[in-house]
């Protein structure tokens, strides 16, 4: 049951960084990032989400298997939801306002990910049955 419960959170979770192609299309289109955004980092960041939604799809199939990137994904979303937390923060200071959506989401994501974290495989010494 928990395993099936993370190859579904596994999959929606990639589905959605891998949605994430759409966004860099729009941005990366007539160089928009540049000409309206004036912003190069936005495509940078966007397509580090990409490859990211493409492996946690393979790892959907076997995560006992692939437990090593789902917990990079699990950190990353962690480490990224704290630095827009911080960021977030800093603009409301600055008084800009930003939204802590993404903050929530990305922490949430990342928990989840941790808490369906598959179990450590013991190591089988060679020739042991």
């Amino acid at each position: 049951m928990r395993e099936r419960l993370t190859q579904i959170v596994l999959v929606i979770v990639g589905l959605l960084n891998l949605a994430l192609i759409y966004f860099l299309y729009l941005d990366l289109w007539h160089s928009r990032w540049l000409l309206e955004q004036k912003n190069e980092i936005e495509p940078m960041f966007l397509s580090f989400f990409i490859p990211v939604g493409v492996f946690l799809l393979i790892a959907a199939r076997r995560p006992s298997e692939h437990r090593s990137m789902i917990a990079l994904a699990a950190w990353w979303n962690i480490s990224h939801g704290t630095v827009m937390a911080i960021e977030t923060v800093e603009a409301w200071n600055h008084g800009v306002h930003r939204n802590f959506t993404d903050v929530i989401v990305a922490l949430v994501i990342g928990v989840v990910l941790l808490a369906l974290l598959p179990a450590k495989r013991e190591a089988v010494a060679p020739g042991v049955a």
